[in-house]
């Protein structure tokens, strides 16, 4: 895990897309390369673009899947923590444990 966590923190973490591919290579035990690339088709960009803080930010915001609040900007359309996990969850094909324990609660 500790690996996984430096190559992710490297690739800008939730700033860009680190923290996508480190959920691919923990959940689906993928190597760096075969994560980045699953990333990159899901999101439908390019593997260098993973990595671009602009880029992510803008189709991390498009996709509803988190960002990072710069400063003291409100993106108050923005989705909830729980509801990016969702939409992570869909894109990427994973379950995670945050959001089948909401599901367990709820009933369904």
């Amino acid at each position: 895990m500790s690996i996984a966590h430096t190559c992710a923190a490297g690739m800008g973490g939730l700033r860009a897309a680190g923290d996508l591919v480190a959920r691919l290579q923990m959940a689906k035990g993928m190597r760096l390369a075969e994560a980045k690339q699953a990333v990159a088709d899901a999101l439908g960009v390019g593997v260098r673009d993973l990595s671009d803080n602009q880029v992510m930010h803008e189709l991390r915001a498009e996709l509803r899947l988190g960002r990072i609040y710069e400063a003291e900007v409100n993106y108050f359309r923005d989705p909830s923590p729980l509801e990016a996990k969702l939409n992570i969850e869909k894109l990427l094909g994973l379950e995670l444990n945050g959001v089948r324990a909401l599901r367990e609660r709820l009933g369904g």
